[in-house]
């Protein structure tokens, strides 16, 4: 018997140094990959300053006349930006409470209604409002937080309003389908969930999510969106209606069939991608702590640097009427090191 006992004893914790062996193996390979983007090279760009002295420029969308709506998230301002560079502001969020990474975030524009992404005082939310009038309201409930605010808003090929939301500094929020944190929701232009999405009458498009701040779609309409990692690495990811993204139990690639694979992952000092637009066939990636302006094709592959290191943090890249990107500086945003002329707009024709 006793003997038996002691067999017993030795086979269990044979089986726990191999099962805990698996299990470190993996946490190595996954903490240690490497990233699929890396030692990219850097390629020259025709870029000029467009507009300058902004205060924490976040958000872009373009009117029909080619001038463009920019928010500034700290002092909650929407100003206005002609193809010539002169700047007007057109009106303030009274409502909207900056603080850390939250304000007046994202912008979207639809016939003659202007939609805004802002922190309130308790939440996150998404009103719409005609110029110089109050927003209104039309989704509400998005958590808040001092960082993983989500914030950027886009509307797609179909005509709905899509939303990046974070995970608001609590991760398990991603994972919960009734939270509206670390998710990418699609609603009506009036705000309510719209027909088709994957999970009944919910707002929610996809899940898994940490930070989305990055919404773009191909010639093809197929959708992308940009993720902040945590430790290790940043995502560009193909977007698709019901799926999981993984995050918090993975971090980049997973090799777990339950969640979606990025097409592209970056080491976050290498990157943290906030903005994303897609011309020509390729992707740009906005890069905070990078610094630089990722471009790479929409499979992840041939990246390019343009603008490392010249003009400080990037929050954001937006595809301008006239075939040119607009690019957002984030040097005054508290962690950056501002210049005089900080922040910028620049005007950037992408080499061929």
């Amino acid at each position: 018997m006793l003997g038996s006992m002691r067999r017993w004893w030795i086979v269990s914790g044979v089986v726990l140094v191999v099962v805990a062996g698996i299990g470190a193996v993996a946490w190595w390979r996954g903490w240690f990959a490497d990233p699929t983007v890396r030692d990219a090279p850097t390629v020259a760009a025709d870029v000029e300053v467009l507009a300058s002295r902004l205060e924490a420029p976040w958000g872009v969308a373009f009117l029909p006349d080619g001038s463009a709506l920019v928010t500034e998230r700290d002092s909650a301002r929407i100003r206005k930006v002609t193809p010539g560079g002169t700047v007007t502001e057109v009106q303030r969020i009274a409502e909207a409470r900056p603080r850390g990474e939250g304000g007046l975030l994202g912008i979207a524009v639809r016939d003659d209604w202007v939609y805004v992404y802002y922190t309130a005082e308790n939440d996150n939310r998404v009103a719409r409002m005609r110029l110089g009038e109050p927003p209104q309201p039309i989704l509400t409930g998005i958590p808040k937080a001092g960082n993983h605010n989500g914030g950027r808003i886009a509307f797609g090929p179909d005509g709905m309003l899509y939303v990046g939301t974070g995970d608001a500094a609590q991760s398990d929020r991603a994972q919960d389908r009734a939270n509206l944190g670390g998710k990418i929701l699609r609603v009506t232009p009036e705000g309510r969930p719209a027909p088709g999405n994957p999970f009944g009458d919910s707002p929610v498009w996809t899940m898994g999510h940490r930070n989305v701040q990055g919404l773009a779609w191909d010639a093809d309409g197929r959708m992308y969106a940009t993720e902040f990692g945590q430790n290790r690495y940043d995502e560009l990811n193909r977007i698709e209606p019901g799926r999981n993204y993984g995050w918090p139990e993975v971090e980049g690639k997973g090799d777990d069939a339950r969640y979606v694979e990025p097409v592209a992952t970056f080491t976050t000092n290498d990157a943290s991608p906030s903005g994303l637009a897609i011309a020509g066939g390729r992707a740009y990636l906005a890069c905070l702590r990078g610094q630089k302006v990722y471009r790479l094709g929409l499979d992840g592959g041939d990246p390019q640097v343009l603008l490392a290191g010249r003009y400080g943090r990037i929050r954001h890249v937006a595809a301008a009427p006239d075939g040119s990107l607009w690019v957002l500086t984030s040097n005054r945003d508290g962690r950056g090191e501002p210049e005089n002329t900080d922040d910028r707009i620049l005007r950037l024709h992408p080499p061929s």
